[in-house]
């Protein structure tokens, strides 16, 4: 199945990503997190999951950015899991600029108009025990991604006829789906890939607060914790780009109070400030060297004018030894930024030394025979742990080259 990966499943979902991704800003349309689309071989026949557009959000001004209603995908929960809720916010980057935003609206992640009207649900929104031992039989939602800035924005452009309304459609969304039975719920998991893991943790302590205290209430961020670091050049690639997003779609009021008070904005939209003073548990799940931050965040083009990184950015083991080791320190920065978060007791950590980017919705990162593992456990057993008190949950990897079981990204 590795060898899978490495070769011709990169080369069917990632055949545009030589001409697209590659060039990516990190503003533009990236589609690192959709690998579950229908390409994991380790999953026969995965239920699929229609559409369902969310009739009450129009009056609300709860829409994408091109106006169209926003959307979500919901499994219905049986037996023990009837009264058990997830939450998955789907992932599909950022927008920052008219431009950019005005190329999302005419996608998937900018209208549904584009959304697919059926999804397969895999990894932890499967409904298969053998393939999601502690979630199969919950309620089961994918919320769609429309806005552009991780569910946070509340602003408009009237001239370029775009709407930034991603906080609304969080609000929409968990009303619509309160009224749906999720107010019964006796758990509760918000859980997000990418962006979507961003928005898991920007909306933690407001998930928590929908629920009585006698629910059970919890959050995990995948590959949601996007550092700000330094790029190739000595600039600050991602926090620009995050700088155009809180700016443009007027993020600032979404967020948490307790950090703008004492921060700028744009550094309360990057995980690392926020993770220390989130109240709910947390289980954060990240590859250390994540695959979109190296391309998009650390060594992107625009950083790398000659293109000393070309090959490394594609394959890590094109990556020279002096590339190692500044990926090493990237690795080193995001063990620093969740040192204190790690302490506390109800939180769950799980940082793999892999090249990989959203591992809960692909199946064979999720639970399979040959899953990544992380003192004996895949991440399945490791979050099931951690959400049902089974076990403290503080895996963090040895340094690449030495976890053997990862399913690491090559790109072509």
């Amino acid at each position: 199945m590795k060898l899978l990966w490495v070769g011709v499943v990169i080369q069917l979902v990632f055949g545009k990503l030589v001409n697209g991704f590659l060039d990516f800003n990190g503003t533009e349309l990236s589609d690192i997190e959709s690998y579950e689309f229908g390409v994991s071989k380790a999953t026969d026949n995965p239920v699929m999951v229609g559409l369902t557009l969310i009739q009450s959000a129009g009056a609300k001004g709860a829409v994408c950015l091109d106006g169209t209603l926003p959307g979500y995908h919901l499994h219905q929960g049986y037996g023990s899991g009837a009264n058990s809720w997830l939450i998955q916010l789907e992932g599909g980057g950022w927008c920052n600029n008219v431009r950019t935003c005005v190329y999302r609206k005419k996608t998937r992640h900018g209208s549904s108009t584009y959304m697919e009207k059926q999804i397969p649900f895999t990894g932890i929104l499967s409904d298969k025990a053998e393939e999601n031992p502690d979630f199969f039989n919950w309620n089961r939602i994918k919320l769609r991604y429309c806005d552009g800035a991780s569910f946070s924005g509340d602003s408009e452009d009237k001239a370029a006829e775009l709407q930034f309304r991603g906080h609304r459609i969080w609000l929409a969304a968990v009303e619509d789906l309160m009224s749906k039975g999720m107010h019964n719920a006796k758990q509760a998991l918000l859980s997000g890939c990418s962006a979507g893991g961003l928005a898991s943790i920007l909306h933690c302590d407001e998930f928590r607060n929908l629920f009585p205290s006698t629910t059970k209430v919890k959050c995990l961020s995948d590959a949601g914790l996007f550092l700000d670091v330094v790029d190739v050049s000595g600039g600050r690639t991602l926090r620009n780009m995050y700088h155009g997003v809180v700016g443009l779609q007027g993020v600032q009021d979404s967020l948490p109070r307790i950090c703008t008070n004492h921060l700028d904005p744009t550094s309360c939209f990057f995980p690392q400030n926020l993770i220390g003073n989130i109240r709910t548990p947390l289980f954060i799940l990240n590859a250390a060297y994540d695959s979109w931050q190296i391309q998009s965040s650390i060594a992107p083009p625009s950083a790398d004018p000659h293109g000393f990184w070309h090959d490394c950015r594609l394959n890590h083991a094109k990556c020279s030894p002096v590339q190692i080791r500044f990926l090493q320190g990237f690795r080193n920065q995001m063990l620093n930024a969740i040192k204190g978060f790690a302490m506390s007791k109800q939180n769950g950590v799980f940082i793999n030394s892999c090249f990989a980017h959203c591992q809960t919705e692909r199946q064979d990162t999720w639970f399979a025979d040959d899953s990544p593992v992380l003192r004996n456990k895949p991440i399945a057993i490791a979050v099931g742990d951690w959400y049902f008190d089974r076990s403290d949950v503080k895996a963090i990897d040895c340094p690449y080259p030495c976890d053997k079981t990862c399913h690491n990204l090559v790109f072509k």
